[in-house]
């Protein structure tokens, strides 16, 4: 996943501030999601989960108000039908924003678990890297809908 995502980076960088920065704080949530399940079952981890939930929410957060908004104005922008491919996208990266916030409701707080709640958490984090790495697929495929395909027309 952190491959990927250095890829995405490569690819994607440079083309607009706020998409650079996006990307960032993807690679620092995909770093904290792949050392979580290394974390000790101690006072610690509910320390690290609740860091991690709240990249997460950040992520989210920019991803849906800042850079979707900006690479939909483009698409709008340009009139071409790069809109209405990157709209098809919208729904399913939908699907991983409510996996990623009910991760967030029921686990932004781990205090004292059960082994019940350390064995959910375990699935649940899994289910939550499937669902991420959908996500930044299904986002790549938009920034080069939306902005790549534009770019030598705003260059030339």
């Amino acid at each position: 996943m952190l491959e990927k995502c250095k890829s995405a980076k490569e690819r994607w960088g440079g083309v607009s501030e706020i998409i650079d920065h996006w990307l960032e704080e993807r690679q620092t949530l995909i770093s904290l999601f792949v050392h979580l399940p290394e974390q000790h079952i101690n006072e610690e981890l509910n320390d690290r989960v609740q860091g991690f939930c709240q990249v997460l929410m950040d992520y989210l957060s920019s991803g849906h108000f800042e850079v979707y908004e900006q690479l939909l104005r483009e698409g709008s922008d340009f009139d071409d039908g790069s809109l209405e491919e990157a709209q098809t996208l919208l729904p399913k990266i939908q699907a991983s924003t409510d996996v990623a916030l009910d991760f967030n409701d029921d686990f932004s707080s781990i205090i004292d678990p059960t082994v019940q709640q350390i064995r959910e958490f375990s699935e649940r984090l899994s289910t939550l890297g499937e669902a991420l790495e959908e996500r930044f697929e299904l986002e790549d495929q938009m920034i080069a809908v939306l902005h790549t395909s534009h770019r030598e027309l705003v260059e030339g």
